[in-house]
């Protein structure tokens, strides 16, 4: 693939986009080659190019999206993140950035931030995991660890849920999941928001227990505070202390160098009460050369519970 090609792909994809969160082209699954390092997203009114590696293309990709930015006429600016250079920054280099952009995704609205952080504020390659607990939590108590923005929360609130209580050590990240469930018109009263270290309030997070469905969606590794390697089954050895009689785990995990034998295993050896399910499917924009190293959804379940 040349650059010409990436070009005319990433216009055959542009034909399908509507106002929802759309990846146009995705190379971190090493589908396409030398462009493994390239991700190319539509995000409301915002084009989002992420640049993971340094490559002697970078100019010229950089041009052509450019290009193809001015030829599409579907969006008002282009961003361009250099993910990995120091903090991650991020460039306008086309257009006028909108003073507020949205990620949308099945009519629910998220806060996105295209200048001022590593992570954007929103995953969309865990639609379908949103679209999992939309789902599965009419009239249940639901907690969300590592909410991040809590967009887990939104979906569930969305779906039903009686209550849900976000646990993320980041207050400011909380604030912004605040902020995604006012967007949506939703109660905040029905979401808690835990400004905690996970593995240091067990005593805490029982407290508003005991939940009837469960998101585990750390990430592969945080310095200083998270390591999936060897604290992902810290995390498994306390569910059953609080988890409903009927209850359903969401078991995440991004890290390619873990597959899902890994979490299965630590289900196995510390929470035996909970039984392997399923293994929820990827998005198809997000193809992935070896399937093991993709984004992992599990679902646990303990007991009788029916999953929808």
């Amino acid at each position: 693939m040349n650059l010409d090609d990436l070009q005319h792909l990433l216009h055959t994809n542009a034909a399908t986009v509507t106002e929802e969160y759309t990846r146009l082209f995705h190379g971190r699954g090493n589908t396409y080659g030398e462009y493994r390092f390239l991700t190319v997203d539509s995000v409301d009114k915002v084009l989002f190019a992420v640049l993971f590696d340094a490559d002697e293309q970078e100019e010229a990709i950089i041009s052509m999206l450019r290009n193809f930015f001015y030829a599409e006429g579907k969006w008002e600016a282009l961003v361009v993140q250099q993910r990995y250079l120091p903090s991650s920054p991020s460039t306008v280099v086309a257009g006028k950035l909108p003073e507020q952009c949205f990620a949308i995704e099945n009519t629910l609205k998220y806060h996105i931030n295209f200048l001022n952080a590593q992570n954007i504020g929103f995953f969309p390659d865990m639609k379908l995991g949103r679209e999992f607990v939309h789902k599965n939590s009419r009239g249940k108590n639901v907690l969300n660890l590592f909410s991040y923005t809590c967009s887990f929360s939104v979906a569930a609130i969305a779906g039903g849920a009686t209550a849900v209580a976000n646990v993320d050590m980041n207050k400011n990240v909380l604030s912004m999941g605040r902020e995604n469930h006012r967007l949506n018109a939703f109660d905040t009263k029905k979401a808690e928001f835990m400004p905690y270290n996970i593995l240091k309030s067990w005593s805490r997070i029982r407290k508003s227990g005991p939940y009837d469905l469960i998101i585990i969606d750390p990430p592969s590794f945080q310095k200083g505070s998270f390591a999936a390697t060897s604290d992902y089954e810290k995390i498994i050895r306390r569910l059953n202390e609080f988890a409903a009689e009927e209850c359903i785990v969401l078991s995440a995990l991004n890290a390619p160098e873990l597959g899902t034998e890994f979490i299965k295993t630590l289900f196995r050896e510390n929470a035996p009460e909970f039984q392997y399910v399923e293994r929820l499917e990827n998005l198809e924009s997000f193809p992935e050369i070896e399937e093991e190293r993709s984004l992992k959804n599990l679902i646990f379940k303990k007991e009788a519970y029916k999953v929808g």
